[in-house]
């Protein structure tokens, strides 16, 4: 889940600046940040002047409704409401909680419920959105809840996976390692790639993807030991396609997405290339992470954590000594699916651990786990092109997730 360990008690597995126009459109507004100092962050993305030239976003408000190690962070905007699961790294088990968003940044919590150990990821589906589905890599395991009453969130199901073949790597493939619930565009089905048995394991929404139930479907064999990590998925001149990313072989595979019946949906494998592209090789101790899809769907970002292959100034201007910052890598996506690079920038610093991009596109949140950092790296909507920093803060624990509070 997290690369190489990162502690002791840590789970194993685990340039183009924006135009003028675009950064005055980032201003204002916030951004949740959970860590695993036991906090939910809520960060004033506006920031306040600094020397170094970079804004540093002021801190608006701090829960520990989450619990000791929260890991994902997942948003219903419209209900404000806030969905949180604790990983619980350093005790054992695991929690979810639902927390409700003040209009001054603060978070009331409502919910706090005991789950399957180890989740580390959180998606909205069903009807009004009502039902969680939750990916338990520490339990090897796929949980439903209920959130209609989100102060009394309810298990609707939980499935434990087995292994069933030998591992292709047997160190970072002991067990089953489920590591994200990710809807499909048409919000019918639940992919969860697992990094421990190399698949796609599939979930049909019940009632025509209006109802809280599921129904497992078969899953999508990956390409053995690449340990599927996340997925996004996009549409282009009426097709649909899948990018999936792996941790343990750092790449990319993508697939075109089909609806062969009611309550199915197929992957073909189109093609696999390296977190880089096709013309640049991932380094051996490179651990891809994450993959985001722009607004428009005309690029995937993607980052890539352990290779330090830029150098960038301190954002603490009395400090002079120079930042190691791993990669986020730039994809202009063409209308058969396939992904061409077309630039490398430096994601902030050590660990991009997950990102998430605005409505505007026009900033990227940036969660540096091993920097207990958040950093906001400016993009330009109209390009494309990344490049520079909007703000940055200094938190008080490993990041694990950064979203934007819209």
């Amino acid at each position: 889940m997290l690369g190489p360990m990162l502690t002791a008690t840590s789970l194993l597995g685990m340039a183009h600046i924006a135009s003028a126009a675009a950064v005055s459109s980032t201003t204002g507004g916030t951004i949740f940040v959970s860590s695993y100092n036991s906090k939910v962050t809520t960060l004033n993305i506006g920031g306040s002047s600094s020397k170094s030239g970079v804004p540093k976003l002021s801190t608006v408000a701090e829960s520990t409704g989450c619990g000791e190690s929260p890991s994902w962070l997942t948003l219903d905007k419209p209900k404000g409401l806030l969905y949180c699961v604790d990983e619980n790294i350093v005790t054992g088990g695991g929690n979810l909680a639902s927390l409700r968003t003040k209009a001054d940044g603060s978070l009331e919590a409502l919910n706090l419920v005991k789950c399957a150990v180890g989740p580390v990821s959180i998606a909205l589906y069903g009807k009004d959105n009502h039902g969680l589905a939750v990916a338990h890599y520490g339990g090897s395991a796929f949980s439903t809840w209920d959130a209609t009453d989100p102060a009394h969130l309810v298990n609707i199901q939980t499935e434990t996976f087995k292994m069933t073949k030998p591992p292709a790597d047997p160190p970072r493939q002991p067990a089953p390692r489920p590591h994200e619930t990710y809807l499909d565009p048409t919000n019918k089905f639940i992919v969860v790639p697992d990094l421990g048995t190399d698949e796609l394991r599939l979930y049909a929404i019940g009632g025509d993807g209006a109802s809280l139930t599921t129904t497992k479907l078969d899953s999508v064999a990956a390409p053995a030991g690449s340990g599927p990590r996340h997925v996004a998925f996009v549409k282009r001149a009426g097709r649909t396609f899948m990018y999936l990313v792996t941790e343990l072989s750092s790449q990319i595979v993508g697939y075109e997405v089909t609806y062969p019946a009611a309550g199915k949906i197929a992957f073909k494998q189109l093609w696999v290339m390296g977190a880089h592209g096709w013309d640049k090789p991932t380094p051996k101790q490179a651990y891809a992470s994450e993959i985001v899809i722009s607004p428009d769907s005309r690029f995937a970002i993607v980052s890539s954590r352990n290779e330090n292959s830029f150098k960038i100034p301190n954002f603490d201007p009395t400090n002079s000594t120079q930042l190691q910052s791993d990669p986020l890598i730039n994809f202009r996506i063409d209308d058969g699916g396939g992904l061409t690079a077309i630039q490398e920038v430096a994601a902030g610093g050590s660990y991009p651990r997950q990102f998430s991009i605005n409505k505007a596109g026009t900033l990227l949140g940036v969660g540096l786990q091993l920097d207990n950092r958040v950093a906001l790296v400016k993009r330009d909507p109209a390009s494309g092109k990344l490049g520079g920093f909007a703000g940055y803060a200094q938190l008080g624990g490993q990041i694990t997730s950064v979203i934007f509070n819209e």
